[in-house]
């Protein structure tokens, strides 16, 4: 069997459709499962257990590709005919890449964000309900492979030995018997965005517990973490790590982490897929629909009448602003508690 899966973007869309591919690699162990996916999100997947290919595709690569290299990538995808072609994104960007490579069998959704994208598919799902769990949704492909749904879902992310070195390297000097939270205070949409004082107060009260901190975030984002380590004014028991390590070596500082606070983001979903304790703060998203999956892991959100509104920007985003610092706090130590042995 050979399967290319379509999942271009974004961190968590990526990570929440890893188990479909660890259970294509489960059930076919000679399967070729390749994956077309954009730049930001490959270093993840480049040597993932389940994969057999790993895709770029060209649009959002840095530097971006000449026409001639365009035309070699597509040879490159055409070289191979698939039994099958999933398209998990169910946009029109990867309808594109769908029509264009080679499949006895496309399948997809008939409907989602955009209706039209499922024009390049030979067999089409019923539309899903947008309230249920995205992984939940990304499952249903398996059924027209004639595989069964895993139970529990796999992702097949543990770090490696190189990455956990760099992990613990950075983290060096920590202080023995304090427990490591990672806090995550950006986000890609804005109306996602806690405010940067609230990060900085959770960030004492947290210190104050005796608690390690670590900032996670992209190159682009230490502006954000500096500012917050700045107001949080801690002169030690905190590393900002924003754009210092790769996808799976901030996998391994996840993994290393007692608990990680995050809105709704890529690093949220990365920390659950790799068993870890999440707090995450909801505001114009649904925590059904995207939530961390898997047991163990608290949700905050002020429940307000307009929420969910999946608004990339509001002029007044209460649903996040509203939810104090203590109140964080006290659920970050009261599921770190439970945590203790």
């Amino acid at each position: 069997m050979k399967v290319l899966i379509v999942k271009l973007s974004a961190l968590g869309d990526v990570v929440q459709s890893l188990p479909v591919a660890m259970a294509i690699r489960g059930q076919v162990p000679q399967a070729q499962v390749d994956w077309l996916v954009e730049a930001p999100s490959a270093g993840l997947l480049e040597g993932h257990p389940a994969l057999s290919r790993v895709l770029v595709s060209p649009r959002r690569r840095p530097g971006g590709r000449s026409l001639g290299q365009v035309r070699q990538w597509l040879k490159v995808l055409r070289a191979v005919e698939y039994d099958a072609v999933l398209d998990l994104q169910g946009l029109m960007k990867s309808a594109i890449f769908v029509g264009l490579g080679r499949g006895r069998r496309k399948i997809g959704f008939s409907g989602g964000k955009e209706p039209l994208a499922a024009w390049a598919l030979t067999e089409r799902l019923p539309a899903y309900d947008p309230q249920r769990h995205a992984l939940e949704r990304y499952l249903d492909l398996l059924g027209p492979l004639g595989l069964e749904r895993p139970a529990p879902p796999r992702f097949g992310l543990e770090p490696q030995a190189p990455a956990l070195a760099k992990a613990e390297a950075l983290l060096a000097g920590r202080r023995p018997g304090r427990q490591l939270v990672v806090l995550h205070p950006v986000a890609k949409w804005e109306s996602k965005l806690w405010p940067v004082a609230h990060w900085a107060r959770l960030a004492r009260l947290l210190h104050q517990a005796g608690l390690d901190l670590v900032l996670s975030g992209s190159a682009a984002d230490r502006g954000v973490t500096q500012a917050m380590a700045g107001q949080a004014g801690l002169a030690e028991g905190l590393w900002d790590l924003a754009g210092a390590v790769s996808l799976k070596e901030l996998a391994a500082v996840l993994s290393l982490a007692d608990l990680t606070v995050a809105t709704d983001t890529g690093v949220m979903h990365l920390a659950a897929a790799l068993g870890r304790p999440v707090v995450a703060l909801f505001g114009p998203t649904s925590p059904g629909r995207t939530g961390p999956y898997g047991a163990g892991h608290v949700v905050l959100r002020l429940g307000l009448e307009c929420s969910p509104c999946f608004r990339r920007n509001c002029p007044a985003p209460r649903c996040l602003t509203g939810l104090e610092p203590e109140e964080v706090a006290l659920a970050a130590l009261s599921r770190l508690d439970q945590a203790r042995p």
